[in-house]
């Protein structure tokens, strides 16, 4: 496992790191207490940073997290969580004002069992206002940091012109890191042409999904998945070549998300011990360009094929 800092904020964290979402049972049914060991196998492993947020599961996530937690050394690792997207009874919901993204904080903690956030994020800023973001949001935030409550402050989209957005409309210093998700895998590498910008405003870089949201898996995409129906199969044909070579597509997947030394961490998720071991030992092992260089050959044209959020 390799260790990289982001950007300027000191933390040094695994090239791998832990995402939470699965914890809230977002894809299926969980074992709460594989979903625990899940976390300790994590930890054990060598990773030491762990993203969630209250959206994941509307809320459960973040307590099943907590349980975790509770049993671990805080010098263990490092903890991001976010505000801005939340839900209840089924239902999603959006509030990216001042005061829900202070009173979040304090409620995460409260489920989290902790008493410090090293890393608090505004989720997903495409379904906000960004002026709103800049302007609101992130003023809060930077007050708790302020206060000592939070270490540092980012914000996470999937759409990387949103971070550059808000970025150039803040006051320098307000945001230390972004999250940008299924922009740099195998099928797609939009977040190079990004690089430059994040790194001249020292601003650190967090990568996540390196298997796009399943299209780089051999099971395949699920029903929700919005890529277009010409993605989906180029990948699937990415993932049946990986297959016939001996190479699961999973395996080269997670190993090219860490390969780049200008991503500090790559996210990954999941509630199953065995594949958090798993992807462990894959980051661990060699790349093979060559494979590398055949599946995106395989995909075509449908490299940088985007899909908006949902």
């Amino acid at each position: 496992m390799e260790y990289k800092e982001i950007g300027k904020t000191g933390m040094k964290v695994s090239n791998l790191s832990f995402g939470a979402s699965s914890l809230g049972g977002v894809f299926h049914q969980i074992d709460e207490g594989k979903a625990i060991e899940a976390v300790f196998a994590a930890i054990e492993g060598g990773i030491n940073f762990i993203d969630v947020s209250p959206y994941y599961g509307h809320y459960k996530a973040e307590t099943v997290l907590g349980k975790a937690l509770r049993q671990i050394q805080r010098n263990k690792y490092l903890l991001s969580t976010k505000v801005g997207r939340y839900g209840k009874d089924g239902v999603n919901t959006w509030d990216y004002s001042a005061k829900r993204a202070t009173e979040s904080v304090y409620e995460s903690m409260e489920r989290l069992g902790i008493d410090h956030i090293d890393l608090i994020n505004v989720h997903d800023i495409e379904f906000a206002d960004l002026h709103q973001v800049a302007e609101e949001t992130l003023p809060a935030l930077v007050e708790l940091r302020e206060k000592g409550v939070v270490s540092h402050v980012g914000i996470t989209d999937l759409q990387p012109e949103n971070l550059q957005w808000v970025i150039e409309h803040s006051a320098p210093g307000t945001v230390e890191s972004v999250l940008c998700f299924c922009h740099y895998c195998l099928n797609d590498d939009l977040l190079t042409e990004y690089f430059d910008f994040f790194e001249s405003k020292g601003i650190g870089l967090i990568n996540a999904s390196p298997l796009s949201m399943g299209l780089l898996s051999t099971r395949g995409v699920p029903d929700w998945h919005p890529a277009a129906k010409s993605l989906v199969e180029a990948c699937a044909k990415a993932a049946a070549y990986c297959n016939e070579v001996g190479y699961p597509i999973e395996k080269l997947a997670v190993q090219y998300a860490v390969s780049s030394p200008r991503i500090a961490t790559t996210l990954f998720s999941s509630a199953n011990p065995d594949n958090v071991r798993k992807n462990i030992e894959y980051v661990n092992q060699p790349i093979d360009r060559e494979l590398v260089k055949k599946v995106q050959d395989i995909i075509g044209d449908q490299k940088r094929v985007r899909w908006n959020n949902s």
